[in-house]
This record gives structure tokens, sequence and C-alpha cells, in this order.
């Protein structure tokens, strides 16, 4: 693992101690309804190593072999691999008593046609790929892979967070993944259109393009266009602008959320049945943003907190929980402790 700030390292060593325990001691087997009827699995790249010692957005990428490998590992486990808006109805049938695996990707990276679509298509297994339409039409920049791009590339840099300027060294690893955690927190705690330009202005005066990068990373029309042809793939909404939906008037929530579905009808043809909120933690996700999109009428709506399949989906299938396929834990033993269910109960 690479070198990071001391509380995020913890955290990755206590998750992998619990993985490790899981699937070394085979507890999952004593306890088997703790994996509930299955797992919406979270994806975001996938696409082969960069082998680079410093990638702050590491979590997020994932290899086509591990895919592979975690494909593998649901369907030996049992589970039936469903598109995630077909799972409200295929859990509300008393005779079906199946357990299923959705898999799902954010944010409509290239590398999910050019590698992850693949390998789905060599199991048979349908996915879904969630579209923020800001990203499509290059109008709004990836600010977690502007940061990266910034801090990777700067030894000094000088900014402020809302206390006044401070300079920043980032002459080693451990010192940009520090920064990179700032302007993550920057984000989260500013307004956030702004906190997104002022990073992108940064980046600008460094000689970064923030819009590149997203041209550079997500596909356009006329990629989802092609893609779609897959009957393999699903489409689903993923907001305009990728904002914190909490943190917006109900006025943007409603645009977002619908405004973004109508654009994933005039990408791919079909009006999307699934929407994904934007970060999906708990402090981006609450019962207005959920009852925002029952209202809109999606079939589904996931979030990215924790957990299986249970009775919830059938009572708020707009607030379905995800399982992150996290690139720190890239081992098909995680992926089978994480279908167990168990390590919910104990992280």
């Amino acid at each position: 693992m690479p070198d990071l700030p001391g509380q995020q390292a913890l955290k990755y060593l206590i998750i992998r101690a619990v993985l490790n325990a899981i699937a070394f001691s085979g507890a999952q087997r004593l306890w088997p309804s703790a994996g509930g009827r299955g797992v919406v699995f979270t994806l975001h790249h996938v696409r082969p190593a960069s082998g680079q010692s410093y990638d702050p957005n590491a979590l997020l990428s994932v290899t086509p072999d591990f895919l592979d490998l975690a494909i593998q590992a649901s369907i030996e486990a049992g589970l039936v691999p469903v598109a995630v808006d077909d799972l409200p109805k295929l859990l509300s049938d008393p005779a079906d008593r199946r357990r299923f695996v959705s898999f799902t990707l954010d944010d409509g990276y290239r590398n999910n046609a050019e590698h992850a679509a693949p390998v789905f298509r060599r199991h048979g297994v349908p996915y879904t790929i969630f579209i923020t339409k800001g990203f499509v039409e290059r109008t709004r920049s990836l600010w977690w892979e502007t940061a990266a791009a910034l801090t990777a590339q700067e030894e000094r840099i000088t900014f402020d967070f809302g206390q006044g300027t401070e300079e920043l060294d980032l002459k080693t690893d451990l010192r940009k993944h520090e920064a990179f955690t700032r302007f993550s927190a920057f984000v989260a705690g500013a307004d956030e259109d702004e906190a997104v330009r002022r990073i992108d202005d940064l980046a600008r005066q460094r000689g970064i393009d923030p819009l590149a990068i997203t041209a550079g990373l997500t596909m356009d029309a006329e990629e989802l266009r092609d893609l779609a042809r897959d009957p393999l793939a699903r489409f689903g909404a993923h907001t305009l602008t990728h904002v914190n939906l909490r943190r917006v008037s109900q006025k943007r929530l409603e645009e977002e959320i619908i405004r973004s579905a109508e654009a994933v009808e005039g990408y791919v043809g079909r009006y999307p049945n699934a929407f994904a909120y934007p970060y999906g933690f708990a402090a981006a996700v609450g019962d207005r943003e959920v009852e925002a999109t029952a209202k809109a009428g999606f079939a589904v709506a996931v979030t990215t907190q924790p957990g299986v399949l249970g009775p919830d989906v059938l009572r708020r299938p707009t607030a379905v929980d995800r399982v992150s396929l996290n690139g720190f834990f890239q081992k098909k033993r995680y992926v089978e402790a994480l279908l167990s269910g168990l390590a919910f109960k104990l992280i």
C-alpha cells in the first residue's frame, strides 16, 4: 500500500484484517443469513494498474482481472447476476428466494466500455453505468482527478482553504496525499460549485486543463450511444453536475435529478429506471433526496453506504446500499468476505 495519512492507513489496515479474518476463518458458513439477498457492487474505473506510487484516487480503480474475479466469486457463491433496476421486482416475488448480485459503475468513464464491458460480456452479466451530464458535455470537471493531477505535478502550491492563503509542501507522496485530503474536505465543506471552480482555476494557473481531464476520462454522447447497443448495458442518471444533493436547494435538487434522467434518455434512447446519488454517503443522501428520486419515478436509487440486500430494498427502493469494490482490496477472498455480509456487522 502507498504512503497514506495515518488515519486513512489505519482504517485500511483494520478493514484488511477483518476481511482476512472472515475469509480464512470460514465464518460465512456459520452465518449464511448475514449475506441477505445479495449485494449491489459499486465500481468506478476499470483499467490496468497504473503502477504509480502516488495515486490518491487508487481506491476508485480496479483492474479488469479483478473484475473477472469478482464476477467469478459472486457466481460461485450462488448469486444470480441481474440489472440493478430489476431488483425491486425480483425481490418482491415471495416464490423467488434466489440471491442476486448487481454491478454498477459511476461517472461514465471511458474505460468502462474499453475494459469492463468485455469482461461483463464474457460472463453474460448485465451492468449499469450512471451518467453525469456535465461530464458528457465537458462542462463540469472531475475535481478529484484535477486535484490528483495538480498535487502530483507540483512540489509547492498556495491555496486558501477558507482561513487565509497557505503554502503547501508537496515534495513527498505523503505530503501530496495530505494536500489531496484537504482539497477533498474543502469541497465537502464549502459551497461545492465555488470550491470546484477555485480548484479548477488553480489547476489552469499551473498549466492543467480540468475539462481536458474530463474529456480524456469520460465517454461523450457518441460513445454512450455506441455502448448502448450492448444488450447487457443499462444506463442510469447521476445528476447534472455531480454535486452533493443534500447541500442544494429543493429546486436544484429536482433539476439535478429530472434533467439528468432526460439527458440520459437523449444519449442512449431509453429513459433510465435507476439513479445513483453523487458521493452516496450519509452526508450526501437524506430523506429529502430519497423522497425526491421516488417522486421522480425511479424504480431504484443507490447510495454508497455499505450493506447487503435486505427488506429495506422493498420498503425504500430509492435508498439501496451498495458495496464498493475498492482498489486497495483486489483479491478474490476479499470479495467472498464482502458477499458474506459479515464485514458490515464487524466494521
